[in-house]
C-alpha cells in the first residue's frame, strides 16, 4: 500500500505527554515525505471534518506542555454506523491513507469497529494515566500522574503532621489501582486501598492503632476501591473512630494536568516515531507499546483494558514499610 497522507488524533481522557507524541508523529511523518493532518476533538472532529494539515512549526514548543493541542472528546456519534460513515467520508475526501490514534481502551475499540467496515488502517498509541492497557509496560501519562500525586501527597503530609490528622486521599483509578499503589509507596502512605485487594476497614483500624507513626496518617484510595469512594470510606471510619481528626481530599483531574515528566516525553517520542515506522512498513492495525524498554507491536483487537494482577513485590513493600 502506498502512503502519502496520514492523520493523527487524541481521544478520551487527556494525559501528560500527548503533545510530545503528536510532535513525534508529525515530524517523523514529514521526514517520510508524507503530508500529516491533525484531527481536532477526537472522533467528533473526524466526523465533522475538523482536519487540518500540520507542519514542523505547528508542533514546535509543545513537547513540555500538558493536555493536547488537538483537543479530545468522547464521541457517542462514532458508536453509530452513520457516524463512522461520515468519518470515513471526511478522511477519504483528504486522501488519508492511515490514522494514528492516541488514547486508551475506548479509543482503540472505536478503531476496531471502523476498520471492520472501511479500508483505512489505524495505528494505536497508548495514552492514558491509568497504565492499564495490554501490550505495553507503560502508557503515556502514567509516570507524570504518579509524580503529581506524590508531590501533592507530600504537601498534605506537612499539614497532617502539623495538626496530627488522618487524611484519606483519593486518586484516579476507577478500575485499577496502579496510580494509588505507586504514589502511596513513593509517599510513604500508612495504607493504600485499591480495587485489586478487598478493603477491610477493621483491619486498617487495627493497623493504625498498632502503628509506631503517631504524628499523622495518610491513606491513599483509588476511586474504584470496593469499599467506596473516599467520602464514603472516611464517613464509615469517622463512625468507627470519632477520636481521629479525619480529613478527605480528592486529587481527581489534577493528575491529568501539568507538564509531562522526562520519562513520558521520551516514551511519547519513541512511540510516535514507532507508529510512523509501522505505517511505512505496512504493519497496520496494531498498537505501539513498550516492553522491557523495547518497542512492541500488539494487534489492536488485543490492546484492550487489562486488569493486571497486583505486583506482589510492591504489595510486600506496602505491608512491610507502612507499619
Amino acid at each position: 500500500m502506498s502512503v502519502n497522507n496520514i492523520a493523527v488524533f487524541t481521544s478520551g481522557g487527556d494525559a501528560p505527554g500527548m503533545n510530545a507524541c503528536i510532535r513525534a508523529c508529525v515530524r517523523a511523518g514529514i521526514q517520510k515525505g508524507w503530508k500529516v493532518y491533525g484531527i481536532l476533538n477526537g472522533y467528533e472532529g473526524m466526523i465533522d471534518g475538523h482536519i487540518n494539515e500540520m507542519d514542523s512549526r505547528s508542533v514546535g514548543n509543545i513537547i513540555h506542555r500538558g493536555g493536547t493541542i488537538l483537543k479530545s472528546s468522547r464521541s457517542k456519534r462514532f458508536t453509530t454506523a452513520e457516524g463512522r460513515k461520515q468519518a470515513y467520508e471526511q478522511l477519504k475526501s483528504r486522501n488519508i491513507d492511515a490514522v494514528i490514534a492516541i488514547g486508551g481502551d475506548g479509543t482503540f475499540k472505536g478503531t476496531q469497529e471502523f476498520t471492520r467496515e472501511y479500508n483505512i488502517p489505524f495505528i494505536g498509541i497508548p495514552g492514558t494515566i491509568d497504565n492499564d492497557l495490554f501490550g505495553t509496560d507503560y502508557t503515556i501519562g502514567y509516570d507524570s500522574a504518579v509524580a503529581t500525586a506524590v508531590e501533592l501527597i507530600d504537601k498534605v503530609r506537612d499539614t497532617a503532621n502539623a495538626l496530627g490528622r488522618l487524611f484519606f486521599i483519593e486518586v484516579m483509578g476507577r478500575d485499577v489501582g496502579t496510580i494509588a499503589l505507586a504514589s502511596g509507596l513513593a509517599s510513604g502512605a500508612e495504607d493504600i486501598l485499591i480495587p485489586e485487594i478487598k478493603t477491610d476497614l477493621d483491619e486498617i483500624s487495627t493497623k493504625l492503632k498498632n502503628s509506631k507513626q503517631k504524628e499523622s496518617y495518610i491513606i491513599v484510595v483509588a476511586e474504584g476501591d470496593d469499599a467506596g469512594g473516599v467520602m464514603e470510606i472516611s464517613a464509615k471510619f469517622k463512625q468507627m473512630h470519632p477520636e481521629y481528626d479525619i480529613k478527605t481530599l480528592v486529587l481527581g483531574h489534577l493528575l491529568r494536568g501539568g507538564n509531562p515528566s522526562a520519562n513520558d516525553r521520551i516514551l511519547a517520542s519513541r512511540l510516535g516515531v514507532a507508529a510512523v515506522d509501522a505505517i511505512a512498513e505496512g504493519n497496520f492495525n496494531v498498537m505501539a507499546g513498550i516492553h522491557n524498554n523495547r518497542i512492541l507491536f500488539t494487534p489492536l483487537n488485543l490492546s484492550c483494558k487489562h486488569f493486571m494482577e497486583i505486583n506482589q513485590e510492591w504489595k510486600h513493600l506496602m505491608d512491610l514499610l507502612s507499619c
